[in-house]
């Protein structure tokens, strides 16, 4: 299919077209291989992309074609990765080559800042977005399931929970560090101001910390036992649910032991710097 289209910065006044091609396109691709939407609504992702477009550490760029938009994508800035998504395209001028270039575009512009990488998480039943992202240089780094279910309200012994406090925030960043080599530090920052953010003490220190346990949130911890005790603690799994990562069959043991169900599996890809992680981990539907 030959479309003509063009690219530009992408404007707060986008957000209602573009959030009704986001939602459309996700609850298709998503409807004919039977699991459910991303997102409920078109308003809910109207909201989420209104709010990607008025932050400043968010790239963002939209295709128009004949006066309409017709895709958008999106850079989250604020690390030294750089995180995708998300990506969504018209349905009725999808298999051109407006996503190939919407991808290329954010690609482009990580280079020029310089990032030392960039990651993304996917659908894992979507094909043709794999293959397009491995075209471009991507590499699959983890198989994750999105996982959700009633809150668990448990306590593991010996670890205390509690929310996260400007003060945490050396610790958080340290943590981080010594596990993916990279921290984290304004998604952290973000989570304790808008009171989303949580930390795992054992033995009077921090050894754990989540920005959310949900789609859009990521944690990390010394140990299975640190994650254990953020899941248990979480009064809900926002969104579609957390990000899992399924080698670690002992954490999705646990989970599956616990009620939780897999609603969707997903893939963790990344381009450029990427260190094997020392350490217990939830990515978000970023990275």
């Amino acid at each position: 299919m030959s479309v003509h289209f063009n690219l530009r910065t992408g404007r707060p006044s986008d957000a209602e077209a573009a959030g009704m091609i986001c939602y459309e396109a996700f609850k298709t691709i998503s409807g004919q291989h039977n699991f459910p939407p991303d997102f409920p609504s078109s308003e809910a992702a109207s909201g989420l992309l209104s709010s990607l477009l008025s932050r400043p550490d968010v790239y963002s760029v939209v295709a128009e074609s004949e006066e309409r938009i017709v895709g958008s994508n999106f850079l989250l800035e604020d690390a030294v990765i750089a995180g995708v998504g998300p990506i969504t395209v018209a349905l009725d001028v999808q298999n051109s080559t407006i996503g190939r270039c919407l991808m290329e575009n954010v690609l482009d512009r990580a280079r020029q800042k310089r990032f030392a990488g960039v990651r993304l998480v996917q659908a894992a039943y979507h094909s043709r977005s794999l293959s397009l992202y491995t075209k471009l240089g991507f590499d699959v780094r983890e198989p994750l399931a999105t996982m959700q279910g009633p809150p668990l309200r448990l306590i593991v012994p010996g670890y205390t929970v509690r929310s996260a406090r400007d003060g945490d925030m050396d610790a958080c960043n340290s943590l981080c560090q010594n596990i993916h080599g990279h921290d984290r530090g304004q998604e952290l920052y973000h989570a304790i101001q808008e009171g989303t953010g949580i930390v795992v003490e054992y033995a009077g220190r921090i050894t754990g910390y989540a920005t959310l346990i949900g789609f859009f949130g990521h944690a990390v911890g010394e140990n299975n036992e640190d994650l254990k005790a953020l899941i248990g603690a979480a009064d809900a799994f926002a969104g579609p649910g957390f990000l899992l990562p399924t080698r670690n069959g002992e954490l999705f043991r646990w989970c599956l032991q616990h009620g939780l169900r897999v609603v969707q599996p997903m893939t963790l890809m990344s381009l450029g710097l990427y260190n094997q992680p020392s350490g217990a981990f939830l990515p978000s539907i970023l990275f």
